[in-house]
């Protein structure tokens, strides 16, 4: 009874103490900290039809407008035809042909008369996720649209929600967003060797700072509830060296009662956490002190008016929705102030990153006694 009537008062409460966090909330959270995937899952929680729409609009779908319906009736139909012809899936009906596309979400979260089909409706809604993503990318590649159009269009996004999150009570010190500068990308690049422009997610990001640490997990929570949906925070792209997630559990009894509901081990290391582990520091250029909370998600943006509804090409995307990698960093005021000290200051990331290229594009040549110099000069500040 205490776990359920957790669960009603996160679904009506705007901000929410982690204590107060729900099964959902606390799988949604553990999706983020630990550069998790979704597709990992074996099921979802939602308990109603509400929920379920909730979702879908932060998704940019719009239940109940024919043409929304008809688009997530394709993508589902594709999905089954996949599973059916490549793994010779037998799809139940009620999954295949659901009255609505809001009973495919409570069967995969086990509610209603048809739950016993659950995992298949998982698996279904897993090829279907990734349908949706690879449709709106294609769709972003064929659309004449500028990126600094999109840049504007999920900054109205993020400021908006930004906004509601002050407006509900939230301790938000520093708020701001920026977009990387061309230097800074070719930097990144020379940086490392296996990067390559595609791999960039960080060109738009946001940064946002709050009053005590445990703030940032409500936070979080706000914004998979307000802006985006949890499926959407891009897997494998999480550096968190602020909030353990099973030391979040250890320190608060009202989420220990709710490990025996979660769908994964919360004290087994992710294999991602291992890899990091093994070779140290998340980011080689950051001070080993530095802590912070990166991730980053694709912001779903529904473009509307020309181009996108006038071109004929993309009428089988209606609606026209893509996606914005966007990074967000999340952190206390406390720690904000500490990674601005010493070593882990912007500046010497900056100075430590800067380094690497000028080794690796003079390697073998013949380089300027002024650029040597210099070199030498950031090797002793090291």
């Amino acid at each position: 009874m205490a776990i359920e009537i957790r669960r009603i008062v996160a679904s009506t409460q705007a901000i929410l103490p982690p204590e107060r966090f729900g099964v959902r909330e606390l799988e949604e959270i553990r999706l983020i900290l630990r550069g998790g995937s979704v597709v990992d899952w074996r099921r979802l929680n939602f308990q109603t039809r509400e929920e379920v729409d909730d979702f879908l609009r932060l998704c940019q779908f719009r239940p109940g407008e024919p043409v929304d319906n008809a688009r997530m009736r394709a993508i589902l139909d594709e999905a089954v035809a996949y599973l059916r012809n490549v793994f010779r899936y037998r799809v139940a009906d009620p999954v295949a042909e659901p009255e609505s596309i809001h009973d495919l979400f409570l069967i995969a979260s086990g509610v209603g008369p048809h739950r016993k089909w659950r995992r298949i409706a998982c698996i279904v809604l897993k090829v279907m996720h990734t349908i949706f993503h690879t449709d709106s990318r294609e769709l972003l590649h064929r659309l004449p649209i500028a990126s600094e159009t999109l840049a504007r269009l999920v900054d109205e996004r993020v400021q908006g929600w930004a906004e509601q999150l002050r407006e509900a009570g939230a301790p938000v010190v520093e708020f701001k967003g920026s977009v990387k500068s061309r230097e800074s990308t070719i930097t990144k690049l020379l940086a490392k060797r296996e990067t390559v422009a595609t791999q960039i997610f960080d060109k738009v990001r946001y940064r946002l700072v709050v009053r005590e640490r445990r703030d940032v997990l409500s936070a979080m929570q706000h914004l998979v509830t307000h802006l985006l949906p949890f499926n959407l925070v891009v897997p494998a792209q999480t550096e968190n060296t602020l909030i353990s997630f099973s030391g979040l559990i250890e320190s608060t009894p009202e989420l220990k009662e709710l490990v025996p509901l979660l769908q994964l081990d919360p004290y087994e290391a992710t294999e991602l956490e291992w890899e990091k582990k093994k070779n140290g520091v998340p980011n080689e250029f950051s001070g080993k002190t530095y802590r912070v909370l990166n991730f980053v998600a694709d912001v779903p943006v529904r473009l509307e008016g020309p181009p996108a509804c006038d071109s004929v090409a993309i009428e089988a995307y209606q609606p026209a929705i893509v996606f914005v990698p966007v990074e967000f960093q999340f952190l206390d005021a406390e720690t904000a102030r500490q990674n601005e000290m010493g070593e882990n200051s912007h500046e010497r990331y900056k100075r430590r990153q800067q380094l690497r290229v000028l080794r690796r594009l003079s390697r073998g040549l013949v380089v300027p006694r002024r650029l040597g110099r210099r070199t030498e000069e950031e090797r002793q500040g090291e």
